[in-house]
């Protein structure tokens, strides 16, 4: 049947490479975000943020002509605090007043709102109100943070860690190994830089009795259960709509302060309100990510078998918990996936979130993944190099093998399918690896000096309820639900709670039903980003759209095909067992019949139905779980090719060849787009983006002058090949793939740049990999050599 819908729908099903639908609107200007929402009487918001990363609030003066328009947290009576717990043994709790009470504990946190016709004038107000702070010593440096007498956070902890995880899984039958190798690394703050930063247009609607919020938001249904909690409200009377979403990435994945004194501020004025995050805001303010700090040993056998692998690593969790994921989820996270894709006998991590006076860190496309890759992958190549052997030896003697599949590995995480192995050969060959270091003998006649840097890693997707229940934090997926209904005309509205930003979800969910009942992709209709439209969904987050919302569609249309069938049966006057659905048509022994006429037949002419018809009708919601809720993995070998100016510090890259495996592709098209985005971000984490602090917790770069991202000339054409290993565990055996382009590429450019400066005596350990942190090791290897003459 699968087959025939694919057929006879032009190949626009599960597989078929076909052009994402919304592009359309989205590329001649036709979305809507929530920068085109005009409501009537609507007034801008401008918040008065914390100059200093730490102090107390001594007192806040508001002119006397601005009363009434400015509003202090004094003023919002009955709104809570956000709270963001986790049921993880040791887990410190912090309360986020989303207008700062007793002190600040971030540059940028919000202190005041004002509110006025124009945001210019929003922002006039602001300037005008004096703030009295008694500056306290901030805490800018994790590890410092970390040392007794450092000054707090939160006093009452008695310290500044969020939460220290500890696995130890027989580290000690390691220490007699032959061969040790000992790293310290490191991967800077980062900012998400999506186009279209935060957002939210609020109304009060009276005659619903529903506080109506338009924002920019991955999940929805999350941030309903959030603001209702922070307001007071019950669920049903507040309605969360999340227009077009110019990129996610994790940074609109929790809910705001911003949108909690709105929800107020709308409610005590009587008109809609809005808040437009600029681009200041955002670098200076809002999230960050990505600032790991890991000291690591790989204990090994002469012929590079693993032994063991032992870590300490510290994640910088910001001076509050961000709500749903939690301050925990970053670095306990870490503990549970350093491994990788790797089978070895003992290990043992210990890891600490820590609190800092900086803006939360939030899960950025890849979480704990890219820093945890950058970790263990640039450690394998040194281990490598103190073997004598190519860094892909190593690798391929420790890989998990296909025959092992499916595998637990030593920290219990349940590998679905897969072949490792031959995705790093297949990557070496894509690259050329021998011409590589055939032309690294010959030298280059610029001088400049060519690496070749490997990296392979193992993506957990769609993570269901087993998994995040042990968290114990505010979100836990269950069933996924997908509603389908056809219209009177015979086309199809799917509804789902899961939202797009950028994933071409209008495109792809419709090939998924297409499969199914063979309704064409022009003619299916996808509903999503409203809660009061859409089943409940933890929304879009961890890679898991395609393998849940895809499976809930999937089923919802199966029901849904079932009843056309059942309806096509008695117009053809055959038995249901003599029909079958295919290519948008029930067929019989005798004839066929179009599920358009189907539907007319079902709205307008109910007396042609058969007497026993389903009383539901034409309209399913089904509900769908994987056979197996730990999740899905896919995973790639990236392999790059470098060349780095010694006199300069400046890294080109020259080649790049990405061999992935994510199971069943939906649309392989949208696939390519989703690795090749991946990898500009991960290009910028090796080689550009930096969010640095100073001594006073002051962030340096406020503006993308001082920010740096890559443009098109930094990210090449990459290869692509694709390895189909379906998942057993789901429908069509799909997994999700829509972080991995961004993990592996650090890991990757980082071994090349290593690869490259090896003779020099240069080793880069910490990311991004700078002009100037080139120069500086290049410069203190000389001084070495010098030294040692």
């Amino acid at each position: 049947m699968a087959g025939g819908a694919q057929q006879q729908a032009g190949f626009e099903g599960v597989g078929a490479r076909l052009p994402r639908k919304e592009d359309e609107r989205l590329m001649r200007g036709l979305g809507t975000y929530i920068a085109d929402i005009r409501l009537a009487g609507l007034q801008d918001v401008a918040f008065v943020r914390s100059p200093l990363a730490h102090a107390r609030i001594r007192a806040i003066h508001v002119p006397e002509d601005l009363k009434g328009r400015v509003f202090t947290a004094a003023d919002l009576d009955g709104v809570k605090p956000i709270r963001a717990v986790s049921g993880l043994p040791g887990f410190k709790v912090s309360e986020q007043p989303v207008l700062a009470t007793d002190k600040v504990r971030q540059v940028g946190e919000l202190i005041a709102m004002c509110v006025a016709p124009t945001r210019a004038e929003a922002e006039d107000m602001a300037a005008r109100v004096e703030l009295d702070l008694e500056e306290l010593p901030a805490l800018h440096d994790m590890l410092a943070a970390r040392l007794p007498g450092a000054a707090l956070v939160h006093e009452h902890w008695g310290d500044n860690v969020f939460l220290e995880s500890l696995v130890n899984i027989g580290i000690e039958a390691a220490f007699d190994a032959p061969v040790k190798v000992s790293r310290t690394l490191s991967t800077a703050r980062q900012c998400m830089a999506p186009i279209e930063g935060r957002g939210a247009v609020i109304h009060f609607d009276h005659r619903l009795d529903q506080l109506v919020v338009h924002t920019a938001s991955q999940m929805p249904h999350i941030v309903r259960t959030g603001l209702s909690e922070c307001l007071g409200l019950e669920e049903g009377q507040v309605r969360i709509v999340s227009p077009d979403v110019g990129g996610g990435f994790g940074y609109k994945a929790i809910l705001l302060a911003e949108e909690v004194c709105l929800g107020w501020l709308t409610r005590r004025l009587g008109h809609p309100v809005r808040w437009l995050e600029d681009r200041r805001e955002h670098l200076t303010a809002n999230a960050n990510c990505r600032e790991h700090h890991y000291e690591i040993t790989l204990y090994a056998e002469r012929d590079g078998t693993l032994r063991g692998i032992d870590c300490e690593a510290t994640v910088d969790s910001g001076a509050y918990s961000a709500y749903p994921f939690s301050a925990c989820l970053e670095a306990a996270q870490v503990a549970s996936i350093l491994p990788g894709p790797y089978d070895f006998p003992a290990y043992r991590c210990r890891t600490w979130s820590v609190a800092t006076n900086k803006c939360p860190i939030l899960p950025y496309r890849g979480v704990a993944r890219t820093g945890v890759c950058f970790a263990l992958e640039v450690a394998l190549d040194a281990l490598a190099a103190e073997l004598g052997l190519p860094p892909e030896v190593v690798r391929l003697r420790n890989l998990v093998r296909p025959e092992q599949m499916p595998f637990d590995n030593i920290t219990n995480k349940h590998f679905d399918s897969g072949d490792y192995p031959q995705a790093l050969t297949r990557a070496l060959a894509a690259i050329g690896a021998d011409t590589v270091r055939e032309r690294q003998q010959a030298g280059e006649a610029d001088g400049r000096r060519i690496g070749l840097g490997l990296s392979i890693y193992c993506e957990q997707a769609a993570h269901g309820t087993s998994v995040y229940s042990g968290w114990g934090i505010p979100m836990v997926p269950g069933h996924e639900q997908a509603g389908a209904r056809l219209t009177p005309d015979g086309g199809l509205e799917l509804r789902v709670g899961a939202h797009s930003h950028g994933q071409g979800l209008e495109t792809t969910l419709a090939q998924v039903a297409c499969e199914i009942l063979g309704i064409p992709v022009s003619r299916t209709r996808l509903v999503h980003g409203d809660t009061a439209m859409t089943p409940y969904s933890t929304g879009s987050w961890g890679s898991r759209v395609m393998v849940m919302a895809g499976g809930a569609v999937a089923t919802a249309c199966t029901e849904l095909g079932e009843r056309i069938r059942a309806i096509g049966a008695h117009m053809l006057q055959a038995s249901l067992d003599e029909v079958r659905l295919e290519g948008g048509r029930v067929v019989g022994p005798g004839g066929d019949v179009a599920i358009r006429d189907i539907a007319h037949t079902w709205y307008r002419r109910p007396q042609d139905l058969p007497a026993g018809v389903d009383p539901h009708g034409l309209e399913v919601t089904a509900g769908y779980k994987p056979v197996r809720d730990s999740g899905t993995f896919s995973y790639a070998a990236h392999a790059v090719v470098v060349a780095v100016d010694t006199g300069l510090g400046e890294v080109e890259i020259l080649d790049y060849a990405i061999v992935e495996d994510g199971g069943t592709l939906v649309n392989p098209m949208v696939v390519d787009g989703q690795i090749i985005g991946g990898l500009a971000q991960g290009i910028g984490t090796a080689l550009y983006e930096e969010m640095a602090f100073d001594s006073a917790g002051q962030p340096l770069a406020s503006t993308l002058a001082d920010y740096l991202l890559p443009g098109a000339p930094e990210v090449p054409s990459p290869l692509i090949e694709h390895m189909l290993t379906p998942s057993p565990y789901t429908r069509f055996g799909v997994k999700g793939i829509g972080e991995g382009g961004a993990i592996a590429p650090p890991a990757a450019i980082a071994n090349a740049i290593n690869d490259a400066l090896r003779p020099l005596g240069a080793e880069m350990l910490r990311s991004p990999v700078t002009p100037h942190r080139i120069m500086a090791q290049l410069l203190a290897a000389r001084a070495g050599e010098r030294s040692a003459a």
